[in-house]
């Protein structure tokens, strides 16, 4: 055997003795190296985690109040509204816009004000909340502002529907009673006409929202603000991006009950003009319209028949164009007319004892007198409304269309152009004999669908809410077709026509929208004529036409489109009799009664069947019941 050298020694261990000596000292200790590695990890993930849970909440309170406040969620990144002392949790807010999985920090950049508590989120958003006064007594109030850092930052706050039924906010085509049940895209919260935009919002809207859990959302008025509705999860407060950088503002009040205990704050109109109660009913003119002479024979036909069964009392409604025709020719000069057509002038008492209604609108057509002679006076731009150019030069009437014809609207912020169009509506009003006017055409926002920004005293709403407040002063036998901010004024709201079916979008979405408007303030509505006004899947159904004269009993006013002669049998005939005097002998009285309750206390009239039972959760989902007070 030949023997390997020894090597002389160096101090060190020869690499391949080190290896090899390794792997033989190791190799029986394996399975014991492995779980001790295994046990020093999982022994430090529990640290890890036990630390987070000891020393990291998943929840932080970051502004707290005598009666709640509110907490930040790191794991969704949502804010939460707890009431005290319960800890309930009434509002989950999901924020969206900035890195929601980023922590605010333990330290407060407002520290030195125990009221407020502020955040910033670097280059994205900042966050200040803040306790403010409430609205009314035993409510606290916490405000909700942000601020985006840049032009491009979307803010998107989102109030999750999960074990909450929320009500308020915008009127839907399809109306569901609570608004967990409706869909809609991201869009401008503007009123709007659902004969143009079917898929957009309806004629009142109110930032106010009102949860099950009993806290109310008002967002600020002044800012552009978008919503959308993501049926059974949440509804979402945007605001747009791609301009100037918009904040996003509301305010969160956490209430010891819904609101049987706690009425929408504002403030009410004097007892003075408290419901001119419409005893009688409204019928609808659809005869002859093709001149002056052949729309006098038709209502003079429809006066008599209504006569003949027993049906005298009432008010016959002219649209807008049968006005127009009217009103053309009641101007034309005494002389003329005693020479071409001495019974051209409309004459009321052709149709006593009944009375007459008209429609106007604040547009006018390109194409009319009106409009031309404004532009040859160049007094357009003070009576319509205009594009202001953005280098100099002179501004141009904005356009937009108006039941198929390119029209101008009204400039609303002209206090000569508002003054020119009430005097107007009152000339009408005399010449024609009428007792009431209807104003079409008020809700929408003509820059946002021009896809223009509006200038600062047009925001959202305000074109419906000026327009309104200038027509309260014609008297409280006005109607418009929308309301925003206008629930305070003696005005009539007309609904948005249904269509003549069984749908929501028909006789079942009557309730939701009562429920709806009632909540908002508007309890001096007018809805669509009996049987729906569109056309849909069950025309001429006497069943139809039955239930929908029962449920218009019950409401402010009866309207007609459709005479019960014309769609039904006899008997149909006679129950509308009985149900016009019961709505005038029953229901009448006991709307005024409860118009005072809420002109002193801010009840609405119609109420949900959860004002009986605040905390029953099957009675906030009941959309096919209403109470008129607490007696009906």
């Amino acid at each position: 055997d030949r023997t390997m050298p020894l090597a002389h020694s160096t101090g060190q261990i020869p690499d391949a003795a080190w290896t090899s000596g390794f792997r033989e000292m190791t190799e029986p200790w394996k399975g014991a190296v492995g779980c001790l590695g295994v046990a020093v990890f999982f022994a430090m993930t529990i640290g890890i985690i036990s630390w987070q849970a000891l020393e990291q909440s998943p929840e932080e309170w970051v502004l707290r109040g005598h009666a709640g406040g509110m907490l930040w969620e790191r794991r969704r990144g949502a804010l939460l509204l707890r009431a005290l002392p319960a800890g309930r949790t009434v509002a989950v807010i999901a924020v969206g816009g900035v890195p929601a999985a980023e922590p605010p920090p333990p330290r407060d950049r407002c520290w030195h004000d125990g009221g407020q508590f502020c955040y910033a989120w670097e280059e994205d958003a900042e966050l200040r909340l803040s306790l403010e006064p409430p609205p009314a007594p035993a409510t606290e109030c916490y405000g909700v502002h942000w601020t985006p850092l840049r032009p491009d930052v979307m803010l998107k706050d989102c109030f999750s529907m999960a074990n909450v039924s929320w009500y308020g906010g915008a009127s839907t085509r399809a109306q569901r009673w609570p608004l967990n049940g409706a869909e809609s895209h991201a869009q401008p919260f503007v009123s709007g006409d659902f004969s143009q935009n079917p898929a957009g919002y309806g004629p009142v809207s109110e930032r106010y929202f009102l949860g099950s859990t009993g806290v109310t959302v008002t967002v600020a008025p002044d800012v552009p603000l978008f919503l959308s509705l993501e049926s059974n999860r949440h509804f979402c407060l945007e605001t747009p991006a791609g301009r100037a950088a918009v904040p996003l503002r509301y305010l969160l009040c956490p209430l010891s009950q819904l609101l049987s205990r706690a009425p929408r704050a504002g403030t009410r109109c004097k007892p003075s003009w408290l419901f001119p109660p419409r005893r009688s009913p409204i019928w609808r003119y659809y005869g002859p319209a093709g001149s002056a002479a052949k729309i006098k024979r038709g209502l003079r036909s429809l006066a008599k028949r209504l006569k003949r069964h027993h049906l005298q009392e009432g008010v016959l409604a002219l649209g807008e164009r049968c006005t127009a025709i009217l009103a053309a020719a009641d101007h034309v000069p005494s002389e003329r007319r005693k020479r071409h057509d001495s019974t051209r002038a409309w004459d009321p008492s052709l149709i006593k004892p009944l009375q007459l209604s008209i429609t106007l609108s604040p547009y006018t057509s390109i194409a009319s007198p009106l409009f031309l002679r404004s532009l040859q006076d160049g007094e357009a731009e003070s009576y319509w409304l205009s594009l202001q150019p953005r280098f100099g030069g002179c501004s141009i009437p904005l356009l937009t269309t108006w039941k198929g014809q390119l029209c101008a609207r009204l400039n609303v912020t002209s206090e000569a152009a508002l003054s020119w169009y009430l005097a107007r509506a009152r000339r009408l009003r005399q010449a024609l004999g009428a007792t009431y006017v209807v104003f079409e055409g008020a809700e929408g926002n003509a820059f946002l669908e021009q896809a223009v920004p509006p200038p600062a005293e047009l925001v959202g709403d305000r074109y419906t809410g000026a327009l309104a407040a200038a027509l309260a002063t014609l008297g409280n036998a006005t109607v418009i077709s929308a309301g925003a901010r206008s629930s305070h004024l003696p005005l009539f709201v007309q609904m948005s026509p249904l269509r003549s079916d069984w749908s929501h979008a028909g006789l079942k979405g009557v309730i939701p929208s009562v429920l709806h408007y009632s909540l908002l303030g508007y309890n001096f509505f007018i809805p669509d004529a009996v049987g729906g006004s569109l056309a849909g899947d069950a025309p001429g159904d006497p069943e139809l036409y039955v239930r929908w004269l029962q449920i218009a009993t019950f409401l402010p006013v009866m309207a007609f489109s459709t005479p019960p002669w014309l769609c039904c049998d006899a008997w149909v005939l006679n129950l509308t009799r009985q149900c016009i005097q019961r709505h005038r002998d029953f229901v009448v009285p006991l709307l005024i009664k409860y118009s005072e309750e809420w002109l002193r206390l801010g009840y609405p009239i119609f109420r949900p069947a959860w004002w009986l039972s605040p905390t029953d959760p099957t009675a906030f989902t009941v959309e096919d019941e209403f109470l008129i007070g607490d007696e009906v």
